[in-house]
């Protein structure tokens, strides 16, 4: 088992999973909730503390409304209906990203957030946390925004301590699907010596095994940070 403390996924490719079989783009994203579901059950199998999944963009709301509605009613559910599951599993529910009351968000949504953090809040298996109106400009903004109130003098440490990964290590790995090798804006303070998985898997068809082969990868790396 490889021992790594903090897995991150860039979930892509749901579009285009649909569109290759003539489907409309939201039975790819139906199709994405249940690779969702295979992987946090893989992530949990492998004792991994904490697992990271970029869900919605700040960027995304560019996207046609209806598409934009049925991705967050597809979240809604996922997250109400699995919450048995994430509980029986010990999995601590983490929401990162905008969610002010100045965000686009829903106060039904906001709701379901609140609800699912504050049911998982005293599990202490593995921390899910979930990117939801995040942008990593826009997360790096706000924290410095956070410091300056306060009149906390804007170091690298007191940056990092201010992101809403404040308190999690940062990324060991970052696992992006369907081929695309960039970040898209997540987190991009935090993965600075991440180890980075480029795959041609759309995230659709994500299952355990595709899991182990990128833990596998990441067992053959040598991570220097800086070091010789």
């Amino acid at each position: 088992m490889v021992s790594l403390q903090h897995l991150a996924f860039i979930m892509d490719g749901n579009g285009r999973w649909a569109t290759s079989r003539g489907l409309p783009r939201l039975a790819g994203h139906k199709a994405g909730a249940e690779a969702l579901q295979r992987v946090v059950a893989e992530v949990v199998a492998q004792n991994i503390p904490v697992a990271s999944f970029y869900a919605f963009s700040t960027e995304n709301w560019q996207r046609p409304a209806a598409e934009v509605t049925g991705i967050f009613a597809l979240l809604e559910h996922y997250f109400t209906h699995e919450l048995a599951k994430l509980q029986k599993h010990n999995v601590r529910l983490i929401f990162i990203g905008d969610h002010t009351e100045t965000s686009p968000l829903t106060p039904q949504t906001k709701r379901m957030m609140h609800q699912a953090q504050a049911t998982t809040a005293s599990n202490t298996g593995t921390a899910l946390l979930i990117a939801l109106n995040y942008g990593g400009h826009d997360e790096l903004a706000r924290a410095a925004a956070k410091l300056q109130t306060a009149g906390t003098p804007i170091t690298a440490a007191a940056l990092a301590g201010a992101l809403d990964t404040a308190g999690y290590p940062p990324p060991d790995m970052v696992i992006r699907t369907s081929g695309e090798q960039r970040l898209s804006g997540f987190m991009p303070w935090q993965s600075a010596y991440a180890e980075l998985y480029f795959t041609p898997t759309l995230w659709p068809d994500m299952a355990a095994e595709q899991v182990q082969a990128a833990l596998g990868w990441y067992a053959t790396r040598k991570r220097r940070f800086g070091a010789v």
